[in-house]
């Protein structure tokens, strides 16, 4: 049985009630229904349940999905959090471009996949699952790859690692940057920059994932989006319509290639992430796009992870949750709490959460990247031992800190890449990422 995941409407249905409660909407009479047809009012962890509910409640599950998804959301939500780029009326200052561009941009690129690369074994295995495996193979803290060398058996079986992930991504195996959606988006966002320059639109986008993108390759609120376009849907309401995940993290991952490509400017990064985020997000997710977008632009120009932070900040409206999440994640980086007591307090406030919300990861990134400004090696371990996201957290932060150009990646994470991404994007399997690089530099118009 293949029980494609993100897409069971047994299981989406529960997505999209709990999505509709964290928005302040009442759907108790939702709730009702879809427990009185046998369904589950707790959301699964994982992207799909073992086994395929009854026709009968697979219809009621798909109704109350798209009711859910559909009530209006709250009159003050929305006016905190508007989520198209001129409605939210914002002006960013831009940054001076510090000399060594280019090999800031290495970097960024790198760094990127080597964060990535360091939580995808672990991705879906939560905080203590994470560190009893660190702590068995001796690697504990995380600072770098993880091992099966001297795992027990036990710990082993109690925390099976990424299934997809284990056979490319542990130390000993690394030959190559393997595929994963965090590195595809970059590309094909730098693509979509290539093609279209600031004038892309979200038409643009939908156009490119239809052409390029592997469907099996993307998961959540883009699977969705996926799904909706080939139904026939409008790309503006692609992201809107049955979705559970407009606040999840998949429009974040895709935000960095569009602030490296402009360096030094903030809101045209920052907009054009808007852009393609509305393909399949809406409030906050579409705010952590923004806010990562406009962190990369000021990163790639010189700033420190700090700074940047604040410049991600000032893409997004200040009364929105995600911009209280990212204030949390560098208040706490600031403190002087340690960094296991740090992490804990993220969970305190947001331990809620499915895993691939955007506001605990964009709070971790914005407390990994600034803890560990001066050690890519601490920062990306920080990012994947909170246990969320692991791999998408740990490449924002990668490129974050990575972007202070190649002397920060150690050579120890590195040399197992070889400098290559491996993928099934047509005609970049095999790509250097020194050659994305100078594909991005030769987009950059540095500001005025």
């Amino acid at each position: 049985m293949l029980r494609l995941t993100w897409t069971q409407p047994e299981d989406l249905a529960a997505h999209a009630l709990a999505a509709a409660r964290l928005d302040g909407v009442d759907v108790a009479d939702l709730e009702a229904e879809l427990v009185a047809a046998g369904g589950s009012l707790e959301a699964p962890a994982s992207g799909a349940t073992p086994e395929r509910g009854s026709d009968a409640l697979r219809a009621v599950a798909t109704r109350v999905t798209a009711e859910a998804c559909a009530r209006p959301r709250p009159r003050a939500l929305l006016d905190a959090e508007p989520d198209d780029w001129e409605a939210m009326a914002l002006a960013p200052a831009s940054l001076p471009v510090a000399p060594g561009l280019d090999d800031r941009l290495r970097g960024a690129w790198l760094g990127r996949a080597v964060g990535c690369l360091v939580g995808k074994p672990v991705e879906k295995i939560p905080r203590a699952g994470i560190r009893a495996i660190a702590e068995a193979t001796g690697r504990w803290p995380v600072r770098g790859y993880f091992t099966e060398a001297g795992l027990p058996a036990d710990v082993a079986a109690a925390w099976p690692w990424n299934r997809r992930s284990r056979p490319t991504s542990l130390d000993g195996v690394i030959d190559g940057m393997p595929e994963d959606d965090d590195l595809n988006f970059a590309v094909l966002a730098l693509v979509a920059q290539e093609r279209h320059g600031d004038a892309l639109t979200t038409d643009d986008v939908a156009r490119l994932w239809l052409e390029q993108l592997p469907a099996g390759r993307i998961f959540t609120a883009e699977r969705i989006a996926l799904r909706n376009l080939l139904a026939g849907e409008e790309p503006d309401v692609a992201g809107e319509v049955a979705n559970p995940f407009v606040d999840w993290i998949g429009a974040l991952i895709r935000a960095d290639a569009y602030g490296w490509a402009h360096a030094g400017d903030p809101a045209t990064a920052a907009h054009l992430a808007v852009v393609d985020a509305r393909l399949t997000h809406r409030r906050a997710g579409v705010h952590g796009a923004a806010c990562m977008a406009g962190a990369a632009a000021a990163a790639v120009a010189g700033a420190t992870p700090a700074e940047a932070i604040e410049a991600g900040l000032a893409c997004v409206p200040e009364g929105s949750r995600l911009a209280e999440a990212v204030r949390l994640g560098r208040d706490l980086a600031a403190s002087d709490l340690d960094d296991e007591a740090a992490i804990d307090a993220l969970h305190e406030r947001y331990g809620h959460l499915h895993w691939v919300h955007v506001l605990h990861n964009a709070a971790v990134i914005a407390f990994a990247a600034i803890r560990g400004a001066d050690d890519l090696g601490r920062a990306v371990g920080l990012a994947v031992s909170a246990g969320w996201d692991t791999d998408s957290a740990g490449a924002t932060v990668g490129g974050l800190v990575g972007a202070q150009g190649t002397v920060a990646i150690p050579a120890h994470l590195a040399e197992p890449i070889h400098g290559v991404y491996r993928t099934t994007l047509a005609g970049f399997d095999g790509v250097a990422f020194d050659d994305l690089a100078d594909r991005t530099l030769a987009l950059v118009q540095v500001p005025a």
